[in-house]
């Protein structure tokens, strides 16, 4: 079954999107890109632009599923707040649109590409061009970790376990 999955790298600056058609463990890009706000912009007004810019592409691209990154907390926490508000933005848009919602953590996302939890993002950049077979690791970055996220879902959603009827619990 064809499964069309946008996937999302949310940021404040930079939203990153990839759509990949999956098929019986297939994998094919669709589209990738950016969002970008400009920097000038008060928060709120760069919040109702990620919101309005994300509405246009889910009804563009019309996919079957949305992923999206979980946050990451490093150092810059003033950035991370940011990037949260970004997110919970994106979150709500996705819900509104109607279409399933799905979140992974980096861990995941690393785990499903490259086959180790801790990759380096390097290793993820270049399976995501691999597994896509792409010339070359598409930029901006976000939207390479959007596909990344893509590939994620696909992976997940196509995963034996989620087709065996048992007590199971999934976390997604």
């Amino acid at each position: 079954m064809r499964v069309r999955i946008l996937g999302i790298d949310p940021g404040i600056a930079i939203v990153g999107f990839g759509l990949i058609e999956a098929d019986h463990g297939k994998t094919r890009l669709l589209n990738y890109g950016a969002i970008t706000t400009p920097a000038g912009l008060p928060l709120a007004r760069r919040l109702v632009q990620i919101e309005q810019d994300m509405e246009a592409l889910i009804s563009q691209l019309r996919p079957d599923a949305i992923a999206v990154e979980e946050l990451f907390f490093s150092n810059n926490i003033t950035t991370g707040i940011a990037v949260a508000h970004g997110r919970g933005i994106i979150l709500c848009t996705a819900e509104k649109s109607g279409v399933p919602l799905y979140e992974y953590t980096p861990m995941q996302v690393k785990q499903a590409v490259v086959g180790y939890g801790l990759a380096e993002k390097k290793q993820v950049m270049d399976m995501v061009k691999r597994l896509l077979k792409l010339k070359s690791v598409p930029r901006p970055d976000d939207a390479a970790d959007a596909l990344a996220i893509a590939i994620c879902h696909a992976r997940s959603a196509t995963s034996l376990l989620s087709r065996v009827e048992s007590q199971v619990k999934q976390t997604i």
